[in-house]
């Protein structure tokens, strides 16, 4: 009895605690992209406007929202992208790609690669 006691009373004292405190975060107005054509190697940056599309090695690439750490503005970005083929309309990817981490929600092809370099707070921004 006293052991059930002196457990009740550590779990009582030690609250969970949230394991990662959120960073507040500010919209972009666009997103600056990097495609890959793996089997050429060659690679080009494209600026996509929020809410806008651009066709990046034959892939349809759609920005619907890009976020930045308020703190570290060129540090990382989340961008929440489409990518089809323009032709048949197959969905390729359709979710969150993050900048520090371009495996952790990647764009699954046989060819092309496209993952998120950083987002613009202005429109034309530059690189």
């Amino acid at each position: 009895m006293a052991l059930g006691v002196v457990a009740l009373g550590l779990s009582a004292a030690v609250a969970p605690q949230p394991l990662f405190a959120q960073e507040p975060a500010e919209r972009g107005v666009a997103a600056i992209l990097r495609g890959l054509d793996k089997v050429n190697g060659h690679h080009t940056d494209v600026e996509i406007q929020v809410g806008g599309s651009a066709e990046i090695y034959g892939l349809i690439v759609t920005l619907r929202e890009c976020r930045y750490p308020v703190s570290n503005p060129t540090g990382d970005a989340y961008a929440y992208l489409t990518i089809r083929d323009p032709l048949s309309g197959e969905v390729f990817f359709d979710g969150w790609m993050i900048a520090s981490s371009p495996a952790l929600s990647a764009l699954d092809h046989a060819r092309y690669d496209v993952w998120a370099i950083r987002c613009n707070s202005s429109a034309g921004e530059g690189s």
